[in-house]
């Protein structure tokens, strides 16, 4: 059985209707990444941090799989699939992959500021100053902020070792160290980049170009790999 890694980035979700910051001058709901995405941030006002990410609970709670996640989903019929985002999302496994590698970290995830090992499930919308793990930490999002180290790129690389095909959807590929993953795969990888507006650079010169969104791309593209 083949196996296809699939490296998604925000324009995935973008089409599920959540925001990227990217897309809006650098800011996420009107917030500066560096005031809410970084250790700094924390330090300084951990309650602005924690209103910012349960504002992005909220709005995942309420978003849906589209269908380029089920295209991907419906390719493990046939493929042994990979999935490798940079989303801090669940819409993914929501649509049925089974075998999601999240480098940015859970949004439905939380974790001990101090403990890093210590990872709940977190089902609700809200997290507040005062709620701790079971050490007596205060809890925080299980998001890797700018600057933190992404704990979970070994594996990716690992991954992306073994991909006889690569599929690259709704990312920019500019966001590092996350985007070296197409930079493991084997040279004899099939690879298709799925971008609206494809980046022109040597990153990318040896891939197969679906210019379109990430739903109409997977269409295609699950069509093409399903003949």
């Amino acid at each position: 059985m083949k196996h296809i890694v699939v490296f998604s980035g925000a324009g995935m979700s973008a089409e599920s209707g959540l925001k990227t910051f990217r897309d809006n001058g650098g800011l996420w709901e009107n917030y500066k990444v560096e005031d809410v995405a970084t250790p700094q941030a924390w330090a300084k006002d951990p309650e602005m941090v924690l209103h910012f990410y349960n504002l992005r609970r909220t709005q995942l709670f309420k978003a849906k799989p589209n269908q380029a996640h089920f295209s991907i989903a419906e390719l493990e019929k046939k493929y042994k699939i990979s999935v490798i985002t940079q989303n801090i999302d669940d819409l993914h496994e929501r649509a049925g992959s089974t075998n999601v590698i999240h480098l940015h970290g859970e949004l439905k995830k939380v974790r001990s500021e101090r403990h890093t090992d210590l990872i709940y499930q977190w089902d609700k919308e809200e997290l507040h100053l005062g709620e701790n793990c079971e050490l007596g930490f205060q809890l925080r999002p299980h998001v890797v902020w700018f600057g933190e180290e992404v704990p979970m790129m070994e594996l990716a690389f690992r991954v992306s070792q073994t991909a006889d095909i690569l599929i690259v959807v709704g990312t920019s590929l500019n966001v590092y160290p996350a985007a070296n993953v197409v930079n493991f795969v084997p040279d004899n990888c099939i690879n298709y980049l799925i971008d609206p507006k494809p980046p022109i650079y040597n990153t990318v010169s040896n891939f197969s170009i679906l210019k379109a969104g990430a739903e109409e791309g997977m269409r295609i593209l699950s069509q093409k790999l399903n003949a």
